[in-house]
Order: C-alpha cells, then structure tokens, then sequence
C-alpha cells in the first residue's frame, strides 16, 4: 500500500467552510470533553452529514431532462450540476457542503473512537456499541466520499485511480500535506473499519434508532459496500444478516396516510418504517424539487422518461396491478413532472415573523428494500438465479399490486425484445459497461441483471443512488432538451463510459490548498448539438 499521511477530517473539512485562523481558534469536535461513555455517545450523534448526495447524484443522472430554454425555474448551480461541469457555485446542495460535511462527521466519529481508547477500550457494552458505531459511520462517509469524488472502484485500474483522503486520527501540524489516497486504498481502509464495527454495533445505546448505524443498517451498509467491492458472496451474506428469513415483513409500508405531498413524504420517510434503516435529514431543496411545485423544474424528471423508462408499468412485463405508492404527473406552462411522493419539503424557520428559513428534508440512505435487490444483484452474480428471481418477487409484490410472477425465463425474453435506448428513443435497457463479467450483451445474465437495474431505478428514483449504478455499469446517458410537445429535440452532450467527469470535481477551496484535483479532458462536450426537426422525433 502506498504510503501516505493521515489527518484530522475537522481541519481538512475546515479548509471549506472557513480560514485557518479562525477555524483554530475553537475546538471544533470538544474530543477533550469526552470523558465519559454518555459523553462519546453523545457526540455519536453528530458523526452524520447535514449536507448530502442524493441532491448532485439525482440531477446528474439520467432521471431528468432538460425542458425549453425559457423556463426560468433554474440557476448557475443546478444547470452546472446538470451538464456535469465543475461547480463553482456554493449552497447547501454543493458539492463543497457536502464534502465539508462528511468530513466533519468522520472528524465526530474519530473522537468518539479515540475517547474510547482513552476510555480504556471497549470494556462495556454502551462503549463496545459506540466504538462499532463511529468505526461504521467513518467507514459509510468515507465510501459516499471517494464514490462522488472518485471514480467507482474496478480491480484494474483502482490501484491507480486517485480516491479521497482516508481520516483516522487526528493531525498534530499546522500545515499538513495532504495526498490522495488510491481508490483501492479507500476500500481496503473501508473494509478494515466495517470488519471491526460488525462484531460491535448494538442499539441499546439508540433512542431514535433509525438515524443511527444500528445492526441491522450496518449490515445493510455492509452488503452495498462489498457489492461495489465486487465480493459477491460477503455481499449476500451480509444482506442475509440485515433481512433475516422473512425479509417481507421489513419491507416498506406503502399504505399512504392520505393523499397530500407532505403526508405521503413524511410518511415515507417515518423513523418507525422498518424499512427505514438509517435516515438523515438534510438542508435541502429535494422536497420542492422532487415535489409538486415549480422549483427546479427547468431540469425534471417528466411525462417522457416516466413513459418510456422509469415509472410506467405498461413498459414492464408485469403490465398488471397498481404501485401502492401513486404515480402523480403535473404539466403546465415551464411544468412537466412525474414523481412518486418520496422526500418531504420540510421549512426550518429561522424567523417566522419575517418568514425566512431554510429548507429541509429528511432521506432514507440505507433501507430495506434496496437491500433486498442488492442480494438479489449478488445472486445473479453468482449464478443463483432462482435466489434471485425470489428476491425479485417480494421486492415486485411489496410496490405494486401485481400478482404476476416473475421467473428467469420471462425476464430474459422481454428484456431480450426490447431495443437499447438512444437519446431520442427512450425504453428501460441501455448499454451496460461494467469492469465486471456480466457476459455479453443479449446474454441472460445480462438480460438479468438489465432488468434487476431497472427495479433498482424504480426503487431509488428521487433520492440519488441511480447515479452511482450508472457508475458501476458504465451507462452511458445523455443531456437531451425536450421540445414543446415533451419529446427529445436536441441532444447537447454525451457522458461515456470513461468520461472523467463521472468524478465530481473536488471542490475549488480544497484544490487551492495545494489537493489534488479530479483529471478533466480538453474538450468537455462530447457531441456537436444534434437537434432534430419535429417530424423526426419518436
């Protein structure tokens, strides 16, 4: 392993959010305080980010597009997010809040690990429970971080690829130099902090479980890492962990209170959802972006991709039964959203008189139900297929009414009779480039696994984590502008399969600090800009 220097996470989130000067002029994680076991559980509870992903990752995917240049719902920020340029615009959804932000949590979480061991070890379960929780937390920060900000992890080239900045321990210089670590290096880092968390995480120590790393969400977590890892039968065995032998009676509860927006999100997101196994809440626009309102929706996922990718259960070989959890579709003039109500606009008013604030919102990072298709992708993997049409069975029955049932054989046939999408001809398969074998393209392990993403798509729309599967797959999308009747007009970029900004760059003030930045090719569009005459558009 290359050899390379650690240091503290709160002073490195710090070169963000303020001037060295200033920043140490406090403690900023009170680690010299921690001297009881109530005090390091307590300080547990600010080892989670408040700026997040899902935000960036949602917007950079292929789930929206791009509707009329006149639509005045937009901004700097969101349409540098959109055409995947470097962000140079600061809000509570950037990518420079949200590195800040992690690495302020894994700045919590590596004093509550060190005032353990100032402690005297983990010699009583309240102090085993919190060391298996700050381990995990760090672990989970570290692996958002370096699957934004880096390129996904593939056995070839991770070696090489530049990753993040693993923190386990605190700096003792002013300056300190800080390196890049590989992205292999990140998950052997990863696998070293969950493999010592496992054996430790409880929730006796937990009031609200569902925003902590409880044993079952570290397991869930557990499963998600070792899928990217590429180690398919821990990913199967920790999934087994976190589901148990009736995975359907943890799955999501979509019997939704009443109708409006805020009731169906809040309770989609409701602590007591057994699905739900680590929440955070977030400063956030996804509520009003995701939600039935103007905001943002310059860039949105509409009536098209509902119809032709995502949504529409008349595109999928089920074709039968409802999803229990509606599908609501708005248009207008600058309007054209199709969405599930999933992430509550939650409004922290900082002066209601003036009624100013900030807007919130709460997401489920780890559930459930992913889990649940991430075995089911492990499965696959591994040539389990009858374990893995099983698993897709209960995820089908538990979001839709269907009774249809799913067997290997019809899903290889239909995904076998539909065409690969281009940019101005939309259905659910697109070409898949993975580092990994999934045979070749027509295949039914491919066809298997076209359609176990596609369920996962479904699963995760609106809250981010398609981005990180057109990662691992190499999909290939594109930055399309619909016309007036709805339909793809123009085709201004491509994202390829190696395009390097499918690593978010790292934010400016951090480069400026003499970081290393994320490689950019000289030519950041693809294509010329395509537009089609109105005739020509399927």
């Amino acid at each position: 392993m290359k050899t390379f220097k650690i240091f503290s996470a709160a002073l490195f989130a710090g070169l963000v959010l303020t001037s060295c000067d200033k920043f140490l002029d406090k403690n900023p994680d009170n680690r010299a305080s921690l001297d009881t076991p109530e005090k390091v559980v307590k300080i547990l509870g600010s080892a989670y980010m408040e700026n997040g992903y899902p935000f960036i990752c949602e917007m950079m995917s292929d789930n929206c597009d791009e509707y009329n240049d006149n639509n005045p719902y937009t901004g700097r920020f969101l349409e540098q997010v959109w055409y995947w340029k470097d962000v140079t615009e600061s809000n509570n959804e950037s990518p420079e809040r949200f590195w800040s932000s992690a690495y302020m949590a894994i700045a919590n979480a590596n004093a509550a690990i060190d005032a353990v061991e100032n402690l005297g070890g983990p010699t009583t379960a309240q102090l085993s429970q919190a060391l298996g929780e700050a381990l995990m937390s760090r672990a989970f920060h570290h692996f958002m971080l370096v699957n934004v900000f880096a390129k996904n992890y593939n056995k070839t080239t991770s070696t090489t690829d530049p990753g993040i900045t693993y923190m386990v321990e605190s700096e003792h210089t002013l300056s300190p130099q800080y390196e890049r670590n590989s992205v292999a290096e990140i998950y052997e880092l990863i696998e070293k902090d969950i493999e010592a968390a496992l054996p430790l995480v409880g929730d006796d120590n937990l009031t609200v479980p569902a925003y902590h790393f409880t044993r079952r969400a570290a397991y869930a977590f557990a499963a998600k890492f070792y899928l990217f890892y590429e180690k398919w039968d821990k990913a199967i065995e920790c999934a087994n962990e976190c589901l148990g032998s009736a995975p359907e009676t943890l799955l999501r509860d979509y019997v939704e209170p009443a109708s409006s927006f805020e009731s169906v999100g809040r309770h989609y997101i409701a602590a007591d959802q057994k699905c739900n196994l680590l929440l955070f809440t977030a400063f956030s626009q996804m509520g009003p972006t995701f939600g039935a309102y103007y905001t943002n929706s310059k860039y949105a996922h509409g009536k098209y991709l509902a119809t032709n990718e995502t949504s529409n259960r008349s595109r999928y070989l089920w074709g039968s039964g409802a999803w229990r959890s509606r599908v609501r579709t708005y248009s207008g003039t600058n309007l054209d959203k199709t969405l599930f109500f999933r992430l509550p606009y939650l409004f922290e008013y900082t002066d209601p008189v003036a009624g100013i604030g900030y807007s919130r919102t709460v997401y489920p990072s780890l559930t459930t139900d992913e889990t649940l298709l991430i075995r089911a992708e492990a499965e696959i993997m591994l040539n389990k297929v009858d374990a893995a049409v099983e698993d897709l069975n209960t995820w089908l029955h538990n979001i839709s009414t269907t009774t249809y049932t799913l067997t290997a054989a019809n899903i290889i046939a239909y995904e076998k009779g539909l065409n690969y999408a281009t940019w101005n001809a939309s259905t659910p398969k697109k070409h898949l480039n993975p580092g990994f074998d999934i045979g070749a393209e027509g295949e039914d392990k491919e066809c298997l696994i076209q359609f176990l993403l596609d369920c996962r798509r479904i699963e995760t729309l609106q809250i981010g984590l398609r981005w990180f599967d057109i990662k691992r797959y190499g999909i290939e999308i594109w930055r399309r502008q619909m016309n007036a009747s709805g339909t793809p007009q123009t085709l201004k970029d491509v994202l390829t399969k190696d395009d390097p900004r499918r690593a978010v760059q790292i934010p400016q003030k951090v480069v400026d600090a003499g970081y290393e930045p994320n490689p950019r090719s000289a030519q950041t569009s693809k294509v010329e800009t395509v537009i089609l005459e109105e005739d020509e558009t399927e």
